[in-house]
């Protein structure tokens, strides 16, 4: 039987994680190889995926605390393994260490980061017996830098943890972006002219720092955000989790009651499936994983938590988008490099913020297909599409019946009632919604205005779902399989359901799962423009 171990949800402190017996998934082979082969870098990830634990790790390492990185036991008796580094050739000097953390920050004004720049300053200031003689953050920084230079006789790293918090919080307010813009500008502009005076540089965040403006000067920073060499710097890995959280996954599937093959596979449906470069290593989400580990239950933790309010806000302001038009599209390399704040594009803001990521790469044309990384994603941005995108308020009661629905129609396999519990939803919405989806594009856009809503509360309600999937004679509408049978389902707007079906056999649609030994259904709904609804439907047994 597995021993009982500590995860470090919420922790982001290398040193509290190691001397109070947490799990610490050796990252230091990437770590040594990145400061042992350059000096300036910048990582983007999406949140809660290790960027804060990683930066509390390096200033470990610069701080030379070889402690930490050794075999020890705490003093609950829990033995911590030797890390990498410390089987490595580092020196383990104590270098002196300039770190700044927007990480935390809860509220978002220009006051708020002056202060909170003021703090970090002062703090160093302090330390190295400095009396500042200007408000002034960049002439401040410079002489911190030059400063501790000075007198440890060693080169300074600075790391800038979530640099990019205050400017994704400000997107939309134009006084506050160029306000913090400013001031993030005056702050680290010093930076590359700094050069003879530093050790390493390392900065994160969720956007690229290149769509800012804040490091214009910085160009010398190497951006190994899609470098294969450091796919796995954040986020587990499959052979880490099949490795060094083996013992976990055995203790998860004895509380969930089943074998350590089916733990494993729900981890994998629910938490795998990030690829940050054209390598494609499978990356696991750390927060989901550890949360699930702590709790013994696999569920959804990571969208409420790792959600900018910001990227919500900027999605409103987009063209209306459904899971049909961002799963499994395609995109030039040079599309990343959309501004963020670029209201009329969503790609780079989605794949950033970690809701797409590469499925896969045509090196002959540069070009990625993105896609959805897994059901826990799926899902929470599927309710996130429904609340800020598609939803008019007023339908949640309905909506709620529905989902209800769908829970029997998943148990009980009663297609008439969720059927009829679609139609007093959608007899909810607000006329405005679907005519101005007539009106913008007739018949097809009214038909594509009916398929979004259902596709995208479907996968809101964990339906396993296939939109659009292709065939030999083209693309049926949605494939829904449930646990008693396989649900093959074309949609018409001012036609008959009759036709819908027609459509089905005509052009195979159903063939392709006629051995997967659950039953199939064809379903064939027609809904009418005029009423705004299904007004009639069609099951039949698919028979070969």
């Amino acid at each position: 039987m597995a021993t009982l171990r500590k995860y470090p949800v919420g922790i982001q402190s290398f040193e509290t994680i190691r001397m109070d017996g947490y799990v610490y998934v050796d990252k230091t082979p990437l770590i040594y190889k990145m400061i042992t082969e350059g000096k300036p870098y910048f990582m983007s990830r999406p949140r809660r995926f290790g960027k804060s634990l990683l930066c509390s790790t390096l200033e470990a390492v610069f701080q030379g605390r070889r402690e930490l990185f050794e075999a020890f036991t705490t003093e609950e008796g829990i033995e911590q393994p030797q890390l990498f580094i410390a089987t490595t050739n580092w020196k383990w000097n104590r270098y002196p260490v300039i770190h700044f953390d927007f990480s935390k920050n809860k509220i978002y004004t220009t006051e708020i980061l002056d202060l909170q720049i003021d703090n970090t300053l002062s703090q160093y200031e302090q330390e190295y017996g400095i009396t500042p003689t200007t408000t002034d953050s960049s002439t401040r920084f410079q002489r911190i830098v030059t400063e501790a230079h000075r007198q440890t006789g060693r080169r300074v790293v600075v790391i800038v943890d979530e640099y990019d918090n205050f400017m994704l919080h400000s997107i939309g307010d134009r006084k506050l972006e160029e306000g913090v813009r400013i001031r993030f500008s005056n702050l680290f502009g010093p930076l590359k002219a700094l050069d003879d005076h530093l050790q390493f540089v390392f900065i994160t965040g969720i956007s690229k720092f290149s769509q800012m403006g804040i490091f214009s000067t910085l160009n010398n920073l190497k951006n190994i955000s899609m470098l294969p060499n450091y796919e796995a710097l954040c986020g587990i890995t499959e052979e880490e989790l099949t490795t060094q959280l083996q013992p976990d996954i055995e203790l998860l599937a004895q509380n969930r009651g089943e074998s350590k093959e089916k733990t494993f596979a729900e981890l994998k449906r629910m938490y795998d499936g990030y690829h940050f470069c054209h390598k494609r290593t499978d990356i696991y989400n750390p927060f989901s994983l550890f949360n699930a580990f702590d709790s013994g239950e696999i569920k959804d933790y990571w969208f409420d938590s790792a959600t900018p309010g910001a990227v919500i806000d900027m999605l409103a302001k987009m063209p209306p988008i459904t899971l049909a038009d961002i799963d499994g599209v395609n995109c030039p390399s040079d599309r990343f490099d959309v501004p963020f704040n670029s209201y009329d594009d969503p790609l780079p803001v989605l794949f950033q913020s970690g809701y797409l990521t590469i499925k896969d790469y045509r090196s002959d044309r540069d070009s990625y297909t993105l896609g959805m990384p897994n059901a826990e994603v799926r899902r929470g941005f599927a309710n996130c599409l429904y609340q800020y995108v598609m939803a008019a308020k007023g339908v949640d009661r309905n909506r709620n019946a529905m989902q209800q629905a769908y829970y029997d129609f998943f148990d009980y396999d009663n297609l008439p009632a969720f059927i009829e519990a679609i139609k007093t939803f959608f007899a909810g919405i607000p006329y405005h919604l679907a005519e101005r989806a007539q009106n913008d594009g007739g018949t097809e856009k009214a038909e594509r205005h009916y398929h979004a809503i259902l596709y995208t509360l479907l996968v809101a309600f964990g339906a396993d779902i296939v939109v659009e999937e292709p065939t030999a004679k083209g693309r049926s509408d949605i494939v829904l399989k449930m646990p008693k049978g396989i649900y093959v389902v074309e949609l018409k707007v001012d036609d008959t359901a009759e036709n819908a079906l027609a459509q089905i056999d005509h052009r195979g649609y159903a063939d392709k799962y006629a051995h997967d030994g659950r039953p199939v259904t064809k379903v064939g709904i027609a809904f009418s423009s005029h009423e705004r609804n299904i007004t009639d439907w069609i099951e039949k047994p698919y028979q070969r």
